[in-house]
């Protein structure tokens, strides 16, 4: 059976969208061919686009955010070279339209699979580094990273293991637990159910993904989400204690004024009526 090619126009639509016309369109074609398809194919640029683009957003950031120390500078930075976040920038640029793939591949729906589409998309400016150097390389990734560097909140971007963990640590307590409770599904189509939980605060979530890291974050998020509520709540909890104390001092201290001021006012009253009295009952 013969294999899906890219056509020359369509090649040149793509270098029309990444705003880079190849001296040598064959590394193009190499950075879209997947290793399902051929022997020669996108790994060994994907490996250099990797690396180029991980060294031009990281200086992205630097300048964007002079006053952010190092280790935030790296979640931002890990936050937009992701896997995900690559998918999603590759379907801007239509890349899976010109993706070449195997039959397996193709049936399995492997033009939509995120980590074809990211790999390709580090193959692309693996390629344009190597045809056309640096500071091509480097326009492409400003064109295509440029919105996204913006307004990063890097607190926000933590993974949420890391979130958790340090929650926990800062309440002195042990690190959640991750179990891989199942694997099912075709070599091609894993499925993992991982389990995180929390012993010291009673807290267990479960979660299923398409590879065991990400399914690990995904219990971490929820077990996140509860801990922090039930912090949230032991904290509500505390203040209206708090509240109610003293709402209260205030209550008791004028409830033993008006009990002091009635004996008085009663002693006041009776006098010498209240020696007569017992007098009188002594009498009787």
């Amino acid at each position: 059976m013969a294999k899906h090619d890219v056509s020359a126009d369509q090649l040149a639509k793509l270098q029309d969208k990444i705003g880079y016309h190849f001296r040598e369109p064959a590394l193009l074609r190499q950075a879209l061919t997947h290793k399902s398809h051929s022997k020669t194919n996108n790994e060994r640029l994907e490996f250099m686009g990797d690396a180029v683009l991980g060294y031009l957003v990281g200086n992205m950031l630097y300048r964007h955010y002079p006053d952010v120390q190092e280790d935030a500078l790296s979640l931002m930075r890990a936050q937009l070279v992701r896997g995900k976040t690559l998918a999603q920038v590759a379907l801007t640029i239509h890349l899976s339209d010109h993706l070449l793939l195997g039959s397996g591949e193709l049936r399995s729906g492997g033009r939509q699979r995120a980590s074809i589409l990211a790999d390709a998309l580090e193959a692309v400016i693996g390629a344009v580094h190597e045809d056309g150097g640096i500071e091509a390389a480097q326009r492409l990734v400003q064109q295509l990273f440029q919105g996204l560097t913006r307004g990063l909140d890097a607190e926000s971007l933590k993974d949420p293991k890391t979130r958790l963990q340090e929650l926990l640590q800062g309440q002195g307590l042990e690190l959640p637990l991750y179990t891989v409770e199942q694997v099912s599904g075709a070599d091609h189509q894993r499925q993992y159910t991982v389990k995180c939980e929390v012993p010291a605060l009673d807290l267990m979530a479960q979660a299923r993904e398409s590879s065991r890291r990400a399914a690990e974050k995904a219990s971490a998020q929820q077990v996140l989400v509860m801990a922090l509520a039930q912090q949230q709540a032991i904290a509500h909890k505390r203040r209206n204690g708090a509240a109610s104390r003293k709402a209260t001092k205030p209550a008791d201290a004028l409830a033993a004024k008006g009990s002091q001021t009635i004996q008085d006012h009663a002693q006041s009253q009776s006098g010498d009526g209240a020696d007569s009295a017992f007098s009188g009952d002594a009498n009787e």
